[in-house]
């Protein structure tokens, strides 16, 4: 039992030594690729979502997961635009870094309206027709 106290306790000061070193452990930093394709990524899951699946939850769902998509698109753009804030002046440029999150306040905003009253509608189809995916065709009339 000591052996194992004693051993847990020198792989921890070892640990503990090599975070000190800071050329050895270097800390992740994600960059602006990173969260392109994290955002490319869902949103090509939220198209899959859309695309394939009959349900209609699962489609607003998936429609959802899209907007969240371009809302980190928005909200890196908007921190590299920051960070880089600088330079980009020195280059003539003039840029608010605002701005993404501006777009994102309101991407949310519409997408909880475009839930209410998508599931007002599913909920009124629903009970008129005691199915909401085999006549959806009808909100055409």
């Amino acid at each position: 039992m000591s052996n194992f106290v004693f051993g847990g306790l020198s792989f921890f000061t070892a640990f503990v030594l090599q975070a000190q070193n800071e050329s050895f452990l270097k800390r992740f930093e994600p960059t602006l690729v990173n969260f392109l394709m994290l955002s490319f990524l869902l949103f090509v899951v939220g198209i899959a979502g859309v695309l394939s699946r009959r349900s209609i939850l699962i489609i607003l769902m998936s429609i959802e997961l899209m907007l969240n998509a371009v809302n980190l698109n928005l909200i890196a753009f908007s921190r590299y635009l920051q960070l880089n804030q600088a330079d980009l002046v020195k280059k003539g440029l003039a840029v608010n870094s605002i701005t993404g999150s501006v777009f994102t306040v309101f991407i949310i905003i519409v997408a909880a309206a475009e839930i209410a009253v998508g599931l007002g509608i599913l909920v009124t189809i629903f009970r008129n027709r005691r199915s909401a995916t085999d006549e959806i065709d009808l909100l055409k009339f």
